[in-house]
């Protein structure tokens, strides 16, 4: 979640687009095939920002920041190049992580890609990040199996697309967590023994966290690999998102239902809890705009900031009521002492 990163990312892509115009092509983590219809329309300019994201589900499916992935997606979209879903669907990693593969019905083992598990050096990573979960040796082996399903998906659905009529001749970025990438052996080796090209692998290092993030870095020991991680490693240090410290969140949790978005909880100090909004209250509209699923109240409060008042609409002991909320930023929501 450090925009220094994504910030190569774009700056990656700008580079290979100048020097290829056209020839271009991202492929993302982020996204599935099954997404690849909205993905095209988007690149295309068919859809708005707030229709590509509900379409692709991003706040239940990634639910990472979209100011992360803003520019590099508009950028994308700017210069028409084709944006490739990668990523396995979460289902079936969850099948794989419960089941070892001889287990798995009929069904479910037709749909996996070529596996090799016999990467040492993989194992040796898995190892290390998850052994600190008191994790025995079958739940080790469930980690290794849906790392390896994540990034054996990834290669393939790469090698798919550039081997496919649209993917002739392009030069694929592929954007992904660093440990699908570090060291090669995730995704770059399952590409490479499907499709024997060229490629360079990317990667940033933090080397400057401030303090109040310290606590976001992994303790985590790596074995000792005996090759560099990356290719070229870029050297970065920890940075929040412009605005970072403007932007807000409602303070609630809530669950959709066929009737509007239900409150669970309110959290104490709150926007929510200022405004007087109540557990069992059932969100109707905001701003005059329907609410009938959790994107709609998620993506235009993405959009809010310190100061701004929303108007919500709502039903409470079946009465319909409206509620003016100032909204502020989430570091200062907090219980009362």
């Amino acid at each position: 979640d450090n925009p220094a990163s994504h910030r190569l990312q774009l700056q990656t892509l700008q580079a290979l687009q100048q020097r290829w115009p056209g020839n271009v092509a991202l492929g993302m983590e982020m996204f599935t095939p099954a997404q690849q219809e909205t993905l095209d329309a988007w690149t295309a300019g068919e859809l708005s920002e707030k229709e590509f994201l509900k379409r692709v589900e991003w706040f239940k499916v990634w639910a990472m920041d979209y100011d992360l992935y803003r520019d590099l997606l508009d950028y994308a979209r700017e210069h028409k190049i084709p944006v490739v879903g990668l990523n396995v669907n979460k289902e079936l990693r969850r099948k794989v992580g419960r089941t070892p593969l001889e287990e798995l019905d009929p069904e479910t083992r037709a749909r996996l890609p070529e596996m090799d598990f016999n990467d040492p050096y993989q194992r040796g990573l898995v190892e290390a990040i998850y052994g600190g979960h008191n994790a025995g040796k079958a739940m080790l082996d469930g980690f290794l199996r849906v790392q390896t399903l994540w990034d054996e998906s990834m290669a393939e659905n790469a090698a798919n697309y550039l081997t496919s009529d649209k993917g002739q001749g392009k030069h694929l970025l592929i954007v992904a967590g660093g440990n699908h990438v570090r060291y090669g052996f995730g995704i770059p080796r399952r590409l490479f023994r499907r499709l024997p090209l060229s490629y360079v692998t990317l990667g940033g290092r933090e080397i400057v966290i401030p303090q109040d993030k310290q606590d976001r870095q992994m303790d985590v020991t790596l074995p000792k690999f005996p090759f560099p991680p990356y290719d070229y490693l870029v050297f970065t240090e920890y940075e929040d998102l412009p605005d970072a410290d403007n932007k807000v969140k409602l303070g609630i949790h809530f669950e959709e239902t066929d009737e509007g978005l239900e409150i669970k909880k309110v959290i104490s100090g709150s926007a929510a809890a200022n405004a007087g909004l109540q557990e069992g209250d059932l969100l109707t509209s905001m701003d005059g705009e329907l609410l009938a699923e959790r994107h709609d109240l998620i993506y235009p409060l993405s959009l809010k900031r310190r100061g701004d008042i929303i108007s919500l609409g709502l039903q409470r002991d079946g009465s319909a009521l409206v509620l003016e909320v100032t909204l502020i930023p989430l570091r200062m929501q907090h219980p009362p002492e």
